[in-house]
């Protein structure tokens, strides 16, 4: 799953996001999510959306030492962020 963490999230956040004009897999995992420059449009009001529903997925807490400004740089820094700090299943 590792391996296909940015694809789902792209998934998990153009569905959360209601985004119809671009799909999953066109997202360079490298692009910014928030702010102009984003391929998916996202605003600060999306960010916490995508933040709730992440820390909801998958275990995580996003704030304090690690701002969302930070985490939601790009689907990269998202799910190497998530890989961080998710909980190991045993």
């Amino acid at each position: 799953m590792n391996d296909n963490l940015e694809a789902e999230l792209a998934v998990l956040i153009i569905e959360l996001c209601h985004i119809e004009d671009i799909l999953p897999q066109d997202v360079p995992a490298d692009a910014p999510l928030i702010g102009p420059e984003s391929p998916l449009g996202l605003d600060s009001l999306d960010a916490v959306e995508v933040v709730v529903a992440v820390q909801k997925s998958y275990a995580v807490r996003i704030g304090g030492k690690n701002s969302s400004r930070e985490v939601l740089q790009s689907l990269k820094t998202l799910a190497d962020f998530i890989r961080l700090k998710r909980p190991v299943k045993s």
